[in-house]
């Protein structure tokens, strides 16, 4: 697998959901690694019992990854190659994966990704919403203080915004982005590639005004739309008459002498 003396990390996507997702090459590279890290490994091993595979698992996750992080670095100094696989989708995305990533390039050890499954991104392509440009937020904090800051710095950003969400935060996650948002375009997919996915496709103050449409049960991914779907309110020029300067000045939000400086010249 490698032909220097280290072993290789590979990092390998489960499906989110519907088990034909799993690529060819990813049940391979499963059954010839020396060792598998897994978030749960009782989540992990049904799926490599379906696929007939039976690898030594390791317990990886946000709560022991310092020091489960420095045992499988030092496998893979020793010249065994592990893989790093999340519960669902791609490792290192919202998961602890990313900081074993960073200490095996730390090491100088190999580390080789490979394609699959990814709950945002799929949620993405089937919203409606722009593609071109998005940012990628996660899971927002818990403390609803925390996150009315994270969401009213991203309130700014231009793009198309994913997030996910666990069903149990969900309602008041929605009240807090139309607070932060206004209101804007909103896709809730549930349960993507599962026997029960839906996407709601509205808005968020439609949504916050029913919120019981929604069913608060199984993974959620939000996609919403960026500071650049807001339409900017220009009643304040229009409604009564203004000169070129001050319409200007206020439209932009620059000082009266700035705008003088320059319709000056």
């Amino acid at each position: 697998m490698n032909d220097n003396e280290w072993g290789t990390l590979y990092l390998v996507p489960t499906p989110i959901g519907n088990l034909g997702d799993m690529t060819y090459r990813s049940v391979r590279i499963l059954g010839e690694v020396d060792a598998i890290a897994a978030e749960d490994t009782r989540h992990t091993g049904i799926l490599l019992k379906h696929f007939d595979i039976k690898k030594p698992l390791i317990s990886y996750h946000e709560h022991n990854k310092e020091e489960k992080g420095a045992y499988i670095i030092g496998l893979l100094l020793e010249g065994q190659s592990v893989a790093c696989v999340s519960d669902a989708g791609m490792p290192a995305i919202s998961d602890p994966g990313a900081d074993l990533v960073t200490k095996a390039i730390e090491e100088g050890i190999t580390v080789v990704p490979l394609p699959g499954a990814n709950a945002a991104l799929t949620a993405l392509i089937a919203s409606g919403l722009d593609t071109k440009s998005f940012t990628f937020a996660g899971f927002l904090p818990k403390r609803g203080k925390h996150r009315v800051e994270e969401l009213q710095r991203l309130s700014q950003v231009m793009g198309t915004l994913l997030f996910y969400e666990a069903p149990h935060r969900l309602q008041e996650v929605l009240q807090d982005m139309y607070e932060a948002f206004g209101n804007r375009s909103i896709v809730v997919a549930r349960e993507l590639t599962k026997k029960f996915e839906t996407f709601v496709r509205t808005d968020l103050e439609s949504l916050v005004k029913d919120l019981e449409q929604l069913t608060y049960k199984g993974e959620f991914v939000l996609i919403v739309g960026g500071a650049d779907t807001v339409e900017s309110d220009t009643s304040e020029v229009l409604d009564e008459p203004v000169s070129y300067e001050e319409a200007v000045q206020k439209r932009f939000n620059v000082s009266r002498r700035d705008v003088y400086n320059i319709v000056e010249r």
